[in-house]
Formats: structure tokens, sequence, C-alpha cells
């Protein structure tokens, strides 16, 4: 397979789907998420596109299917150019004193836990010429954003432990910052917000691309 390959998790909707979008002319897409229904909607339009997708319906906070996911790549593939990381998982905004013990589990579970097992996983396939894309939202330390907040920079943290570490060897680790999306994510933290003047994923993945695609 000559075409480049790109692995997208938390490809569904959103900016992920934005993304997988953006990058199928130039690479044949493995998309990940939850959701089939929503998954085949992105096949059908990347289809239409003139691209080509694989499918992949799963659950990342299950340590099987990942690694199923992953020997699946190298034994049909060979290797990764690209893993674009989108899945995350937004607790309903809470005092910290009031945290459901549910909320937290699940989201250490996908912000914290996924992206730890998923970077030991996809790392190998990347190799020393792939890159790792993440994006990082600092919310750490803000009111009511507790389990949320906490997990998502337990990742971050373990992100740029990642790039430092891998900056001589590869592969590439990238964090880039989007601007706030209309996305379910940002619903379910400002459920009030005029959504019209948010910036579109479609918009913010063509605006995040040229330094996703840069060498």
């Amino acid at each position: 397979m000559t075409q480049k390959l790109a692995l997208i998790t938390g490809a569904s909707r959103g900016l992920g789907a934005a993304f997988a979008e953006a990058l199928a002319p130039t690479h044949h897409i493995v998309a990940v998420g939850r959701t089939a229904g929503a998954l085949e909607e992105l096949d059908d339009r990347i289809q239409a596109g003139g691209g080509s997708a694989t499918l992949a319906p799963m659950d990342i906070t299950t340590p099987d299917a990942m690694a199923t996911l992953c020997r699946g790549i190298h034994d049909r593939w060979g290797q990764l150019d690209l893993w674009v990381h989108c899945a995350i998982h937004a607790a309903p905004l809470s005092p910290a004193n009031f945290v459901a013990p549910k909320d937290w589990e699940k989201s250490v579970a996908v912000n914290a836990t996924a992206t730890s097992l998923l970077i030991t996983y996809v790392a190998p396939l990347l190799g020393q010429s792939g890159k790792a894309v993440f994006f990082d939202d600092p919310r750490g330390g803000e009111r009511f954003f507790g389990a949320y907040g906490a997990s998502k920079a337990a990742q971050m943290a373990l992100v740029r432990s990642w790039q430092d570490e891998s900056e001589r060897t590869g592969p590439k680790v990238q964090i880039l910052a989007p601007n706030p999306m209309p996305t379910a994510t940002r619903a379910r933290f400002y459920p009030g917000e005029d959504r019209d003047t948010l910036a579109a994923p479609q918009s913010e993945a063509a605006r995040l691309l040229p330094a996703v695609l840069e060498d």
C-alpha cells in the first residue's frame, strides 16, 4: 500500500470526524469510535470525496480490543504514518467534593488510562518516522472541572513526557490547541452557550491540518 495510513481515535464525530475527512485525500483512514452508525456516515462522506477508510467500532478503554486493532494494523499494513487522538470523556461539571465515583472512574479510564495503553500499542507502529497528535484543553484546577480537568491534565502530562523522550528518536509527538467548537463535549460544559459563535470542527481541522502534515 503506497498511500499513507492515519489512525483516528475518537473519529465518530466532532474534531475526530473532521480530521478523518481532512486527511482522507492523502491517507487511508482507520477510524475508531464507539458509535457504528456515526462511523458508517463518516465512511460515506470519505468515499464520496474519493477517499477510503477502515472502520473500527471499538471502545478504547477495552485493552483486548485495542491490542487486536493494533495487531491488525501491523499484520495488514506493517506500520502507521499518523495517529490523531481525539477520544475524550466529558464528565458532568461538579464541585470536587461531589464528583460521582462513576464519573471519576470513567474520566480516568478514557482520558488517562486508555491514552497510556494506546501509546504503548501504537508507538511501535509509528516507529521513528511516524507522528502522534494530541489536543490540549487546559482545564486543570478550574472550578467544577475536577474530574475532566484532572484526567485531561494527567493525559497531557503523559503526552509531554513521551514528546520529550522521543524528540531525538521519534516518533514525533505533537500537541495542538484547537479553538472552542460546538462539540458534544463542550455542550455538556456550556449548555446555554451561543454555538453560532464557535468554530466548526471542519474549519478547525482545516486550520490545524498544515501543522499535522508538516515533517
